[in-house]
């Protein structure tokens, strides 16, 4: 079989100044990499503001990362691109395809590309399909949950978002709730393809639950709720925190940093809990396993969402979920013993939170939710599809 030669382009990769960005991305390519059977050229623009905003140590940091990284073998590439921050969304795509179009005419004409891929739908599909189109080759967009619900309706980049969709060669959805939701939008279903995400199991698995509290400093004996996320409106954890009054012997560990910390702690405070809230910060990927282990059950209520890798993480450790009733929750969670549904309601979470507690089902069994999830069988089916289209 001959090698297929992708050049993959994806805004959220990790890196050296955001470790956690896009971490199932790198997992993905890093698995496509391993079989040996693709030539992969991952490109992870970088978005710089102009002076003085550059001047921030958030940009500086950026700035100085690497234009060129192996990473977990995979070559990485960082053109860069003006970005406008708060205001510019709506010109991002064509600024990334702006920076990333030099770049692949060359890597394109020292050895042919046979396809572009977009790992999100915004800004990266815009751009990807852009640069396909100028280089004569068929492209490929994956949706994940927000790149479709928030930017699939924002003003100014709707339109793209639908026009992308509708010009790419092929598309890719992590569950069957999301292709639902591009049809929606105008995008023809018969484009889609479902490419559920994958999982180390090697990493995410049953551990002592003791041990790991131990870890984080938590009371062996203590009723223990984890969220993992980046503290933002869309995740919910609010609700969480406003249903901990009814849940008087929980402590909730929190796993991220985002724009809504400041609120959570103040909320915290001010319904008397904070003395059973835990604010961990951005936890390392390979540090998870712990938190999600020393949880009796995983909690997020999000608004919106594909199929979240946090969900299936949780129950790969063999700890049950509660989160809303959406369309790739309920498509995973499908034995009551893996999980309830509540409403972003501080007593319907409390409700089913507190049956878990006093009902748990064994961490085997959780764990069993999660059979078939890989990243050599995500890398096999992405692989498999890369190579339908390049064949058109």
């Amino acid at each position: 079989m001959s090698r297929l030669r992708v050049l993959s382009i994806s805004t959220l990769y990790p890196n050296p100044a955001n470790p956690n960005f896009g971490v199932f991305v790198e997992r993905q390519m890093q698995a496509v990499a391993k079989r040996g059977d693709v030539d992969l050229v991952m490109v992870n623009p970088v978005g710089l503001p102009p002076f003085p905003l550059s001047l921030h140590p958030r940009y500086r940091a950026v700035a100085n990362l690497p234009e060129r990284e192996e990473r977990g073998g995979v070559t990485v590439l960082r053109p860069r691109f003006r970005l406008l921050p708060g205001i510019g969304g709506r010109f991002n795509a064509r600024a990334v395809a702006r920076a990333v179009l030099p770049l692949a005419r060359r890597l394109h004409a020292e050895l042919p590309i046979d396809l572009v891929d977009a790992q999100f739908f915004y800004p990266d599909g815009p751009a990807a399909v852009r640069i396909a189109r100028k280089l004569g080759l068929p492209s490929s967009i994956k949706a994940r949950g927000a790149d479709i619900h928030h930017w699939g309706s924002a003003p100014g980049v709707a339109g793209q978002v639908l026009a992308a969709g509708q010009q790419a060669s092929g598309l890719l959805a992590v569950a069957q709730g999301l292709a639902d939701d591009m049809t929606a939008l105008g995008i023809d279903p018969a484009k889609i393809t479902i490419h559920r995400t994958g999982l180390n199991a090697d990493l995410f698995r049953p551990l002592d639950q003791k041990l790991c509290r131990d870890e984080l400093g938590l009371p062996r004996q203590a009723k223990v709720l984890a969220c993992v996320g980046a503290l933002i409106p869309r995740k919910g954890q609010r609700y969480a925190i406003e249903a901990m009054p009814l849940l008087p012997e929980a402590t909730l560990v929190l796993a991220g940093k985002g724009e809504d910390e400041a609120m959570l702690k103040a909320l915290a405070k001010s319904l008397g809990v904070e003395d059973r809230v835990r604010f961990l910060g951005a936890v390392p990927h390979d540090r998870l396993p712990i938190v999600l282990n020393a949880a009796d059950v995983f909690v997020l209520p999000t608004a919106s969402e594909g199929l979240a890798n946090a969900w299936v993480e949780a129950l790969a450790c063999g700890t049950p979920v509660v989160t809303t009733p959406i369309p790739g929750a309920v498509e995973l969670l499908t034995d009551p013993a893996w999980g309830a549904f509540a409403a972003r309601d501080k007593l319907a979470i409390a409700i089913e939170v507190s049956q878990i507690l006093a009902d748990p089902p064994s961490r085997e069994v959780v764990q069993a939710a999660t059979a078939g999830f890989s990243w050599q069988a995500n890398a096999a089916a992405l692989v498999e599809y890369w190579r339908r289209l390049a064949a058109r």
